[in-house]
């Protein structure tokens, strides 16, 4: 599977739903699919995603919010997973796109390839998935109302050389359009 494929479903059953999308190809990809106001795009900061989405997911207890995460950001950053997990947010989806690589960098090897991150997550406190193909995530995403967060949903995808254009949004629009979607 290819993250920019799956990025689609999942977009298109996210609707307007926050998604906060980690840094590098990640955010590109989201960008060129689908930008909205209600996308949260990091530019640098790797790994920081969760933490950013802990907090909006807290603050906004009605919202469904979601992480799009890659292996390599979410391995900088494996402390937030503890943080969420003993927060506990019913509201938050955490999706990990991992192709054993940090592939915005320049495709150097993750750990990921031997260390299993959704059974990490399971210790942690959230309840994960991991995901092979099209129909398992079709299956997890119609039940995704029905389950209470936080979800960990490690999706295995392919590595890509198709590479998605960059964000032409300031980091600072990125934050006010994001933070407006919020108050509404």
């Amino acid at each position: 599977m290819i993250r920019k494929d799956v990025m689609r479903v999942i977009s298109k059953y996210v609707g307007i739903n926050p998604i906060i999308s980690a840094n590098g190809f990640i955010s590109r990809d989201l960008f060129e699919i689908e930008d909205k106001n209600s996308n949260f795009y990091m530019i640098g900061s790797m790994g920081l995603a969760s933490s950013i989405a802990l907090g909006v997911s807290l603050e906004n207890p009605k919202n469904r919010i979601f992480i799009f995460d890659g292996d390599g950001n979410i391995l900088m950053n494996l402390g937030s997973l503890t943080t969420i997990g003993v927060n506990s947010p019913k509201n938050l989806v955490h999706i990990v796109f991992d192709n054993n690589i940090h592939e915005s960098t320049g495709g150097q090897p993750t750990n990921s390839l031997l260390i299993n991150l959704d059974k990490i997550a399971n210790v942690a406190k959230y309840r994960s998935y991991r995901i092979t193909n099209m129909r398992e995530l079709e299956n997890i995403l119609k039940k995704i109302p029905q389950l209470k967060g936080p979800l960990f949903i490690l999706i295995k995808i392919d590595k890509n050389k198709q590479v998605s254009r960059r964000i032409d949004i300031s980091p600072e629009e990125i934050k006010i359009r994001f933070m407006d979607f919020l108050k509404k």
